[in-house]
Parts: structure tokens; sequence; C-alpha cells
């Protein structure tokens, strides 16, 4: 088998890289592809407990929930959603960047991508703060003058642990896009081999995912009772 070929002169560009218990670099990008699908497929189902969880509670206690989700900020939980909806874009270029061996361009895009998930986290960042100014933090500062408000608590119990968590994973995205910047600029990617920018971008455009459904189930129901 043939050993791994490095090759960082001239236009960056490098042969594919076949590991030892590979027979070709096609099996070895299904392989990885396959983990990165089966890792998000656990992903999936922990996400998916949260929401069932949550459509349990909401059904139970429908008004209470709509009344915590009348407090979200539509207009920066839109804009977020928009900065996600973009940055997915922006990642999918960077995908085809790679695949046709543009490395200033795989560059450009992977910054900006990490750029508007900066953006994000600062946004979401100013809706906690003003949750805390708000009095609507669990468990260190929650008051509620309405009949249910354990109930609303419970609504941002759900609310600041599942976007907290999304939060988390939007920086762990960030982190795997800065090291795939790293790796790029380091002439890694070519043509040839570039598995690791469709396998990050798989992992990204799943953090993306997650949160239009966050979206969907913690800002839009209290639409109908927002004043």
């Amino acid at each position: 088998m043939p050993d791994m070929v490095s090759n960082l002169s001239g236009g960056g560009h490098l042969p594919s890289r076949v590991r030892d218990h590979f027979r070709t670099a096609e099996q070895q990008r299904e392989s990885e592809m396959l983990g990165m699908w089966i890792f998000l497929a656990t992903e999936v189902m922990f996400f998916g407990a949260l929401f069932v969880a949550f459509t349990v509670y909401r059904t139970g206690y429908p008004q209470a929930f709509g009344a915590g989700s009348a407090d979200m900020n539509i207009v920066l939980g839109s804009i977020n959603t928009a900065i996600l909806i973009t940055s997915s874009l922006t990642m999918a270029l960077a995908v085809h960047a790679s695949e046709v061996g543009n490395q200033r361009w795989l560059q450009v895009l992977l910054v900006l991508t990490m750029l508007l998930g900066c953006v994000f986290l600062a946004i979401k960042g100013v809706e906690y703060y003003q949750h805390y100014l708000d009095h609507k933090m669990p468990a260190v500062w929650f008051e509620y003058s309405g009949a249910d408000g354990s109930k609303v608590q419970m609504f941002f119990v759900f609310y600041f642990f599942m976007t907290g968590l999304h939060a988390l994973h939007m920086l762990v995205g960030i982190g795997v896009l800065l090291v795939i910047l790293g790796r790029s600029l380091a002439g890694s990617f070519s043509a040839e081999y570039h598995t690791p920018v469709a396998v990050a971008a798989l992992y990204w455009s799943f953090v993306d995912i997650i949160w239009v459904f966050l979206f969907a189930i913690f800002y839009l129901q209290g639409l109908h009772v927002m004043r």
C-alpha cells in the first residue's frame, strides 16, 4: 500500500491520501463520510429526545408555553435564522471550491462561514442578557406574575438548555472549520483530496438545521399572543 504523500510546494496540491487499511481513496472517502453520518444519527436521536420532551410539556401546558414563547425576541431570532441559512450557503460554496481545487476561495469562504457563526453566537448572547434583565433565568433569577409561573419557567428551562446545547455545537463547528482552514493554508487539500471539508460541511449543515427547528418551537408559537 502506498505511504501517505505530502506535497506542500507549488500550488499546494496534494495527491489522495490512502491509509493502510483502505484499498482506494474512494473507499476511504466513503468510510469517512459514513462515519460522520453515523455520528449525526446519534445527534439526531439526542436532540430528538429533547424535542419529544418539549412537545409533551407543550401539549400539557399550551397557554404557559405560549406565554413563554411570547417573551422571545422574534426580530433577533429571525436575524439569527437568516445568518445560519447564509452560513449554510457559504459552507456549500466552500465545498465546491475544494472540489475544484480553488484554495483561495475555500479559505475565504471558510473564514466567512466562521464569522457568520460568531455573529450568531454574539446575537444569542445578547438575547440571553435580555432574558436575564427580564428575570427569565431559571434557577438563577426568574420572576413571573401570572398563575402558571412554574410552567412558564419550565419553558425557559427547555429554551436555555436546548439553545445552549446548540450554541455549544456551534462553537465546536467553528473550531472544526478553524482546523480545516489551517490545513488548507498548509496546502493539505486539492481537487483530488478534500474529504475533510465535505465532512465538516455535513456537521455544519446539521447544526444549522437544528436551529431552524429550535426557532420554530421557541419563537413562532408565541406570535399569536404577542402584543
